[in-house]
């Protein structure tokens, strides 16, 4: 993950993309074992989270030594911000509707969020197929925010409101982080950018993790400290780094796709730990929104696909008579 004068190649970039999805699958059971137990809010939980990612990421720099690359005020105060409301918003929404909602919620709503805007600001086309493929994402949102409870499973509009925000913070840092790819000159590599959104957004959060309850409580505390140092390690540092890292070499839509693994290890969670349940309407919901944006990632993959075959250089040569 250091600074390189060759870009990453898409295939290693979809493979960080993917690993980083997988690992924040687990963040919002991390987050809801300790709702329960811990006496956290979500605020001071994303303060911990953000605080911890904060000092291990300062324990490999330093172990590394390794120059830091160039960083400027805008990155950090777009990504710091960014990151800070998806972490704040998602925690938000799973204290609010459950894990299985409120995930796949934030998950789903992000491609589609993402997709508008890499079609406004970045000029990359949507198409046809893909319209039709945001109109159903958004028409599986409404289904699954109006389609009831199941049982041990409310669906709340607060929650989901939450998780609608969380989905505009991903959609920002993921479109800016696009944006800033194909700027010319070398660029901060991702443990820098990481560990710099992680302290601006630990400085953001610490006043209001004051107000909520910034300390755990003594019950279960070993617990509640073990549970910290993976959210910390796992979904945080490693997930963000590579998200950081592999977000620089493909289409901003593709990215959010990608990140679709999440919502479904994390619903998978939700229903095998916590006891999750989803009612027909809402799973009828959740299934439209998801194939839904699996067709927005087809229609993605072909018009990548079409982009490069129009750039490459080479030609068939036809035989000489």
């Amino acid at each position: 993950m250091s600074v390189s004068r060759s870009p990453l190649s898409a295939d290693r970039g979809l493979l960080y993309l993917l690993l980083s999805a997988a690992s924040w699958g687990t963040a919002g059971a991390a987050a809801a074992l300790l709702f329960g137990s811990s006496g956290l809010g979500p605020v001071a939980l994303t303060f911990w989270r953000s605080a911890g990612g904060t000092a291990l990421l300062l324990l490999l720099r330093l172990l590394r030594r390794r120059p830091a690359g160039p960083t400027r005020a805008l990155d950090l105060a777009v990504n710091g911000t960014g990151l800070t409301l998806f972490q704040i918003a998602y925690f938000e929404a799973v204290h609010a509707t459950g894990l299985a909602v409120g995930t796949v919620v934030t998950l789903g709503a992000a491609p589609v969020l993402v997709a508008l805007g890499a079609g406004l600001l970045l000029r990359e086309r949507l198409g046809g197929a893909g319209a039709v493929a945001v109109l159903g994402a958004l028409g599986g949102l409404a289904v699954l925010i109006l389609g009831g409870t199941g049982a041990g499973t409310t669906v709340r509009v607060p929650g989901v409101l939450w998780a609608l925000l969380s989905a505009a913070g991903y959609a920002c840092i993921t479109l800016y982080g696009r944006a800033t790819a194909a700027r010319p000159g070398p660029r901060p590599d991702a443990l820098t950018t990481t560990l710099h959104s992680f302290l601006i957004g630990s400085v953001l959060l610490l006043p209001f993790a004051l107000a909520e309850g910034l300390w755990p409580s003594q019950h279960h505390l070993g617990r509640t400290l073990v549970v910290l140092l993976y959210l910390a390690a796992v979904p945080t540092v490693l997930g963000y780094a590579l998200y950081f890292a592999g977000v620089t070499a493909v289409r901003a839509t593709t990215a959010a796709v990608i990140a679709l693994i999440e919502p479904v290890s994390a619903t998978v969670l939700a229903v095998t730990l916590f006891g999750e349940r989803l009612a027909p309407a809402t799973l009828a919901g959740a299934a439209l929104l998801l194939l839904s944006v699996t067709a927005l990632a087809v229609a993605e993959t072909r018009q990548a696909a079409a982009v490069r075959a129009r750039r490459s250089p080479h030609r068939p040569c036809r035989p000489a008579r």
